[in-house]
């Protein structure tokens, strides 16, 4: 099975407490996983599956945790053609920046050659109290974009 890197991007916790239940999911699936809370682009296999899950802070930013890697990939411009990542969005659609930072992210990776796996999901904090639940509905259509053996 696939392994799968999970980065997370997070103020207040809620996209680390979305990764690590999605992590469990996986896990308990046959695949290996491992989690990063905001690492440096020296951590990541820069080939393989990238699973980002980040929250919007301020006006459309990445959270402090994130934003190093996002400046890291958009100084070097790696080549990340070996990456392909799943995309989950937190936010508020009381902000017209809802999940913008997923949004900027995404975009930095495909400029540098990865390949979005899937639609991203877009959380609303509004519609969903348990930001745990819709992720976890979504997972189970984004897993099986991904190779078993």
């Amino acid at each position: 099975m696939a392994e799968i890197t999970l980065i997370t991007g997070s103020t207040l916790g809620s996209a680390e407490y979305v990764a690590e239940h999605l992590a469990s999911l996986l896990d308990a699936d046959g695949f290996t996983t491992r989690t990063l809370h905001g690492p440096e682009l020296e951590a990541l296999n820069q080939s393989g599956y990238w699973l980002v899950v980040t929250s919007t802070h301020g006006a459309g930013d990445l959270p402090d945790n994130l934003q190093p890697l996002y400046d890291a990939i958009e100084a070097g411009k790696p080549d990340l053609s070996g990456v392909q990542f799943g995309a989950i969005g937190i936010g508020s659609r009381e902000y017209d920046t809802f999940c913008e930072a997923i949004d900027k992210l995404s975009s930095l990776l495909q400029a540098c050659g990865a390949r979005r796996l899937g639609e991203p999901l877009k959380i609303n904090i509004l519609d969903h109290e348990i930001p745990e639940d819709p992720a976890e509905e979504w997972l189970l259509s984004w897993k099986n974009l991904l190779p078993r053996v």
